[in-house]
């Protein structure tokens, strides 16, 4: 039986190339074949690059890559990140001529590291809620999420093994759950982003997607130019963390909130000790708040298109509700922030918490008709600038349901550490499927 090398991770693909168990024209012909197998269905690229000219690129430079970091293995990017020569059109019609003639940061350092462009992937409009012509690539009547989900859809449908996406309230968090990958949002602040087309400026991140946190840990380092030493373990006693339902937000799924019984029992029959979470109130303060935030700076970024009747009637009501926002109101949300991000960090000192539990979504992926899905169970982590990974960790109906790790500021690579203990324990002993 032919070697299904698309369903591998990146890591595996790596150390396969590494060690010539297979060329990779034979990979990259994997991944092209199962994406014109699934393309049509899942509609994940805006722009794809025709493999002809992905392995010309790897012939005429093949001594580099085939002894850089990555291989020569594809990623794509979210249509919000500038690529040089091929257009960022933001999912907006305003913006579809737009080339960029310059790289953004974080693409030029996955180059550099030897990864070869693919494509980039469908975004809802501007990275907000109008969606795109992305399906869930496990029911096609049903959302893949938010802003990221042409990059969410790719990666868990194997048409790649990484790819990047942006998060400004749950854009990265929620479609992976939805489609059933890993989910990498660094600490704010801890990536470039230049040349990343900005939504709110205090609430932006970059996002990785991957099938396996080690691959997210591998792009993260060759992100930051660091060396690509495996992810080590970082606390030698028994970790400890806290349970957060999110049902003081808004409705979440019993089926998802078995799920995460299910794991948080997991976890304290592995020896890891539990703390309370105290902090309901705050958390449901900080989503407000996020709101407040996010509506102010998206209406002093999109200026520019304000001028257009194209933009979409979502952005529009957005746009709106921030520029009703006075700015004395906009710095006493930011102000209020400060002092509920103080108390939530001194409480994980106090604690020793390693991490926090989560669902990554209220639930499974709804359908399309009902919109994207809400996002409320990752805006106050992104408020207050936490990196988050997200595990596919249930399952109902056939539907993947995701859990997310919560961390303090820079602590992604202990996060990610934690991430791919929780992998290995849940690839040995699958969560139940949800009844």
């Amino acid at each position: 039986m032919k070697p299904q090398w698309f369903k591998k991770p990146l890591h595996e693909l790596v150390d396969a190339l590494q060690n010539g168990h297979v060329s990779l024209p034979e990979v990259i012909a994997s991944f092209y074949e199962r994406t014109a197998l699934r393309e049509e269905q899942v509609g994940a690229w805006q722009y794809l690059i025709d493999q002809e000219d992905y392995l010309a690129e790897y012939e005429n430079r093949r001594e580099f890559y085939d002894a850089s970091p990555l291989k020569g293995l594809p990623f794509a990017v979210k249509d919000v990140i500038d690529t040089a020569g091929i257009p960022t059109t933001m999912g907006s019609v305003i913006h579809q001529e737009r080339i960029p003639d310059m790289d953004a940061s974080c693409v030029t350092a996955l180059k550099a590291a030897g990864g070869i462009l693919m494509g980039k992937t469908v975004t809802t409009e501007f990275a907000y809620f109008q969606a795109g012509k992305t399906h869930n690539p496990h029911d096609a009547e049903r959302t893949p999420g938010g802003s990221s989900s042409g990059s969410a859809a790719a990666v868990a449908d194997y048409m790649v093994p990484l790819a990047l996406g942006t998060q400004t309230a749950a854009s990265v968090v929620r479609p992976a759950s939805y489609c059933g990958c890993t989910a990498y949002v660094g600490s704010r602040g801890e990536f470039s982003s230049r040349n990343i087309q900005p939504l709110a400026q205090s609430l932006d991140s970059l996002g990785i997607l991957t099938n396996h946190p080690l691959d997210s840990h591998l792009a993260r380092n060759i992100l930051l130019r660091k060396s690509l030493e495996p992810v080590q373990p970082f606390n030698s006693s028994a970790p400890t963390f806290s349970v957060f339902t999110g049902e003081v937000l808004g409705p979440i799924q019993e089926q998802m909130l078995q799920t995460l019984t299910g794991c948080q029992q997991a976890l304290l029959a592995q020896g890891y000790q539990q703390v309370d979470f105290p902090f309901q109130d705050e958390i449901a303060s900080l989503t407000h708040l996020h709101t407040q935030i996010m509506a102010f700076e998206v209406a002093r970024n999109l200026v520019y298109e304000q001028q257009f009747a194209e933009l979409g009637p979502q952005m529009q009501q957005l746009v709106q509700s921030g520029l009703a926002l006075t700015y004395a109101e906009y710095i006493a949300a930011l102000e209020q922030t400060q002092r509920l991000q103080q108390r939530l960090l001194q409480w994980f000192d106090e604690k020793q918490v390693d991490f926090i539990l989560a669902p990554a979504a209220a639930g499974v992926a709804p359908l399309k008709t009902e919109g994207t899905g809400a996002p409320f169970m990752s805006r106050a982590w992104q408020l207050v600038g936490m990196p988050v990974v997200s595990l596919p960790l249930g399952y109902y109906q056939k539907l993947p349901m995701g859990l997310q790790l919560i961390a303090k500021p820079h602590q992604d690579d202990a996060l990610l550490w934690q991430a791919s203990q929780l992998h290995q324990l849940f690839l040995t002993e699958p969560t139940v499927e949800a009844v």
